[in-house]
Order: structure tokens, then sequence, then C-alpha cells
């Protein structure tokens, strides 16, 4: 990877060189040995000429390469290809592929996807996009091996043999009884080290962790992660096998929600398209909403400000001192924030912890905020004091500004850390809030703490 990453430019200018002049086997050549996720993110370079390149390959790499490539460069595929291509194309591809490529694509695209399916394949599309977006149901494939109990090892071997080819893993089996229920699970480990004569309910594990079609796509991918599985069978209501959700499929959706959680903590309405593709007027979309709301929240900073302004026309210096304060305000709050954000999408933390969480950002926060006051008292008396020459920064200055700055720091700790839990709890994406929305609130609240540390220690 690492190698291709450096070679990059270097493959696509003799990509392009051998596409001008034509010497289509070479590039052929040049193509075939490398992964199809490579091929893919070389096709992001060669805009029309993509489906000239797709058709050199070999068909199986072909199908792994289209997998692999944006939406915007499957339709220009699909859009180019033949009937017959098509068909080709689709039969190569896993059902859970297709179905991700039909729910990306536009309707008339999808209709000519649907037209080319096989029956099978196509009422197997329909019954999956019928789930909820973001279930369980949603990700799977139904392309697994199934057994039954009464098999004979050799027996289990003969259909891995027979209906393997077409299935997206053979490692793990899965054995059901005459109505699908999900019976027990069998690696192929265990098939390969057993005799031919025992029978699969005997060495079958009846200990194993199913999900539910309904349950969400990131609880799923975290169980994947979790148990280290490699692929995890999905099962209706009534505990009968209807798919399973594989653990490319799982890497797909944590990355998904990942970068999801870090649009909606930047304040971003979240996207699903790479940042380069995005357009101009989609980018203003998603961004504006978020700064219109923060940007009317702030004003309670000014109301603030202009309730106090007598005081801060009696002791101008403390004006100097609130940049200071908002922003440890809020770079505290926001690693609170951060922390309780990412332990909770990992399930280690949960509403039941709330108190637990907030006895320890207290003693935190404290610890926190004694030594940066201490460094800042330092800082105010030697530097502001004594080498700037200002004689308005008094050690009662600094004592208003240091004794706001543990309270800040306190505030901005405990609201980072419980809020997210909170936003959890009533159902919200606890990534809402995160810096830019905490940042707001703690700013107001550093105000607060500021002018009435003032008033009563300077008696202005």
């Amino acid at each position: 990877m690492f190698e291709f990453e450096n070679e990059r430019a270097e493959l696509l200018e003799k990509i392009e060189d051998l596409l001008s002049r034509k010497r289509y086997a070479e590039l052929r050549g040049l193509l075939i040995p490398l992964e199809a996720a490579d091929i893919a993110v070389l096709c992001a370079g060669l805009d029309e000429r993509v489906p000239l390149v797709f058709r050199l390959l070999p068909k199986e790499q072909a199908a792994e390469v289209f997998v692999e490539l944006d939406s915007d460069e499957q339709e220009l595929l699909i859009r180019s290809f033949s009937n017959t291509e098509l068909k080709e194309v689709l039969d190569e591809l896993y059902l859970d592929d297709t179905v991700d490529i039909v729910e990306e694509m536009p309707a008339n695209v999808v209709k000519r996807i649907l037209k080319h399916s096989d029956p099978e394949i196509r009422k197997s599309i329909n019954e999956i996009l019928k789930y909820p977006e973001d279930s369980a149901g949603s990700i799977m494939t139904t392309e697994f091996v199934d057994l039954k109990a009464t098999m004979t090892v050799e027996d289990a071997f003969k259909r891995i043999r027979r209906t393997g080819p077409d299935k997206e893993t053979i490692n793990v089996c899965y054995v059901i009884d005459a109505n699908r229920h999900l019976i027990g699970v069998l690696s192929i480990r265990t098939l390969l080290l057993a005799e031919e004569d025992d029978v699969i309910g005997d060495i079958m594990e009846q200990n194993f962790i199913s999900v539910h079609t309904l349950d969400d796509q990131e609880t799923t991918a975290n169980a994947l992660s979790k148990y280290d599985f490699l692929a995890l069978p999905v099962v209706d209501t009534e505990n009968r096998l209807v798919g399973i959700v594989t653990v490319d499929d799982a890497m797909d959706v944590l990355q998904e929600e990942a970068t999801e959680d870090f649009e909606k903590m930047a304040a971003i309405l979240p996207s699903d398209k790479p940042y380069l593709k995005t357009s101009v007027f989609e980018t203003w979309k998603a961004r504006t909403p978020w700064l219109l709301l923060l940007m009317l929240s702030a004003t309670f900073t000014g109301i603030i400000m202009t309730h106090f302004e007598n005081a801060l026309m009696s002791c101008a210096i403390l004006t100097s001192f609130i940049p200071m304060l908002s922003g440890t305000g809020g770079n505290s709050g926001t690693q609170a924030s951060t922390a309780i954000i990412r332990a909770l999408s990992l399930g280690e933390v949960h509403f039941s912890d709330t108190l637990r969480v907030l006895w320890k950002e207290l003693r935190v926060s404290l610890m926190c905020g004694v030594c940066l006051a201490a460094a800042n008292f330092v800082k105010m008396m030697l530097v502001d004091r004594w080498l700037l020459h200002n004689p308005s920064v008094t050690p009662m200055v600094a004592l208003v500004v240091c004794s706001t700055l543990v309270g800040t720091v306190l505030c901005a700790k405990l609201v980072g850390c419980s809020l997210p839990i909170l936003a959890e709890k009533l159902g919200f994406d606890p990534a809402v809030m995160a810096s830019p929305f905490i940042s707001t609130i703690v700013d107001a609240l550093s105000l607060l703490i500021y002018f009435r540390f003032a008033i009563s220690i300077l008696g202005i």
C-alpha cells in the first residue's frame, strides 16, 4: 500500500501516456497486478476514460474494482455498459455490494440494474431494501453457507464445495433446522479437524452471538469488532436466519459513523460524499444552519457583557482577560466532551455511569483549574505588572482572573461530560454536543463567573 501511495502519480502518468498512444495491451499488463482498491483510486483521476480502462480488466477483477469505485464513477460505467456487460458485472457482485450500489444510484439507473439482475437476486435486493436505513438488515448479505444438524462432516464439505463459490464467505457456516431457525455455528477450522463421519449437531457451537434485522448497524459493527468475528448472523423476530454481516461491511459502517461524528462535532450537517466531490453549494448548506444557530446563541454573551457594562467601565483591565478565559473554558469543555463522546461510542460509558463520570471530571477540573490559576497568577505578576509595567494588574485583579479560571474549568468540564450523556439518553447523537455547542455555553458561564468574582472581590 505504501509503495502504491508513493508511486500513484507516476502510475497515473504512465496510464495516461499509454491511453494517449493506444497501447492497451501494455496498459492491461500494468493494471492486472494491482489491487482492486488501488485501481479504483487511479480511476478517480481518469474522468471520462474510466470505461475504457475498465473494459481492459479481466471479468472478476473488473467486478472487484467496480465495488471500490465512487458512486459517480459507478454511474458513469453503468450508463456506458451494454446490457450484456451490465449483466456480466452484476453476476460477479455479491448481493450486499449490489444493494449498496442500488442505494446510491438515481431511479433510472436502478431500474436498469434490476431489469438485468437474475430474478432471485432481484427478489433479495428488494427484500433488503425494505429494511430501515442504518439497520443490520440493510447491510447484511444473504449469501452464506447453511448446514443441517443431521449432516455428517463429509456431507457438509460436499455442500460447501457445491454452493461455496457463490457465497461471500465460507469461513463460518450456520446450522439451521427445518424452519430455518438458527441453532448453531461452525467454523471451517472445526470442520477440517473433525472426522468425516462426525455429525454436525455434535460438533457445532451452540453458544453463539447473533443480531436482529432491526438492530442498529453501528451496534452490529461494534459487536463484530468486540468479538473479533469475521461474520455475524442476522435473524428475524422468530430467530430465523436471514443473512450475515461480514467484517468488510462492518468496517465501512464504522468509517461512515466516525466521519458523521466528526462532522457533527465540527457543527456540520453530515454528508455521504467525499470532500472534493461535494459542491460549494452543498458544503454551504451543510455548514450554514449550525453557524446561524451558534451565532444567535452567542448573543447571550453580548447580553451578559451589556448587563455588566458598568463593572467593565470601572475596571477596564478586566476586558483584556475575557478572550483567555473564554478560550480556556472552551478548550476544557472540548477535552471532556471528546473523551465522553468517544467512550459512549465504544460502549465504555452509559447513562448509569453519570455520577461516576461527574465525580471524576470534578476532581480532574479542580486539579487543572488550580494548576492553570497558579501559572496565570505568576504570569500576571511577573509579565503584565513587572515586565510590561501595567499598574492596573493588581494582585486583587489577578485573584479575580485566577478564581474565574478555576470556576470556568470546573463548569466547562462538568458541562462537557454531562451534555453528551444526556443527549444519548434523550435519543440524540452525542456528537452534536461537541466543541462549538459547548464553547457557546461555556462562554456565557465564564462571563457570569468572571463578573460575579469581580463584583465580590473588587467591589465594583
